[in-house]
């Protein structure tokens, strides 16, 4: 039973690593910010979840132990990042997109941002 625990802890940082790295590496080859802003949102989280996942099991099964700083880091972690990577997404198009660029929202109201952005001519 202890080499299929090990197995499975080791599964666990091999997948968290494999997305981190290619997280890391789509953070340094993407060309734009928005490009670049799937790249940490996305494949690191999963990587930083995995490397969270295999030292849960490890305090679980090895050391008999429930440990829920890792589950609370993880959960910070899955509400923290969409909430930031739309901050700096809607940052990078208030300051660099225009609002004729954007398409239309069909409704009376305009895109969130550009109504109120500042330097806009009246």
């Amino acid at each position: 039973m202890a080499v299929f625990t090990e197995f499975l802890i080791a599964f666990a940082l091999i997948v968290g690593g494999i997305f981190g790295l290619v997280g890391s590496f789509g953070l340094v080859k993407l060309r734009n910010t928005m490009q670049r802003l799937h790249a940490p949102t996305k494949a690191t989280t999963l990587g930083v979840g995995g490397v969270l996942i295999a030292s849960m099991l490890y305090f679980f099964l090895i050391k008999g132990a429930l440990s829920f700083h890792e589950l609370m880091i993880t959960m910070f972690l899955f509400l923290t990042a969409p909430v930031s990577a739309n901050f700096i997404s809607k940052t990078y198009m208030l300051h660099s997109v225009g609002q004729d660029e954007i398409p239309s929202t069909g409704r009376d109201v305009g895109w969130a941002g550009y109504d109120d952005a500042p330097g806009k001519a009246e």
